[in-house]
C-alpha cells in the first residue's frame, strides 16, 4: 500500500495535500480504496461550496458499497477534478497523484494538526 509522506490523513480515511497559499488536494486512501473494491462512480460538490472538518462532501460507491466522503479541514471547494469523475476507477491505481478528488481553499490551517501524518496513519490502521 502506498503511504506518501506529504499529506496529513483524517481517520475517515480522508487525506490532504497541504500546498502554499492555504491550498489542499483532498483525496481517498489507498487503504479505504482498497477496502472498498472496484469503485464505479463518485459524486463530488459543486466549485465554491464550503464544509467544515469532519462534514460529508460526498459519495464514493463500488461494488461493495457506497460510502459517504468526508473533509479534513473546513475548506471551500475551488476545483474538482473532472478527470476522477469521468473515470472513478483510475482511483484503484493511484489515489494519490492523479487520484485527488478536490482542490480545496484552507478556511482554518490550524485544524491540520489534530490529521494524522503518514507513521500516525499506518499505526491507527494496525491498530483499527
Amino acid at each position: 500500500m502506498d503511504f506518501p509522506s506529504d499529506v496529513k490523513f483524517s481517520k475517515d480515511h480522508e487525506w490532504i495535500k497541504i500546498g502554499p497559499d492555504n491550498t489542499g488536494l483532498v483525496g481517498v486512501s489507498s487503504f479505504a480504496i482498497e477496502q472498498l473494491g472496484d469503485i464505479v462512480f463518485l459524486e463530488l460538490p459543486a466549485v465554491g461550496k464550503t464544509y467544515s472538518s469532519g462534514a460529508p462532501f460526498g459519495t464514493i460507491e463500488s461494488t461493495k458499497t457506497v460510502s459517504d466522503l468526508y473533509m479534513p479541514m473546513t475548506a471551500e471547494v475551488v476545483e474538482r477534478n473532472e478527470a476522477m469523475l469521468k473515470n472513478p476507477e483510475k482511483l484503484q491505481t493511484d489515489a494519490f497523484n492523479e487520484g485527488w478528488l478536490l482542490k480545496v481553499k484552507i478556511s482554518k490551517p490550524e485544524e491540520q494538526s489534530s490529521l494524522l501524518d503518514t507513521t500516525a496513519y499506518q499505526k491507527y490502521l494496525q491498530e483499527s
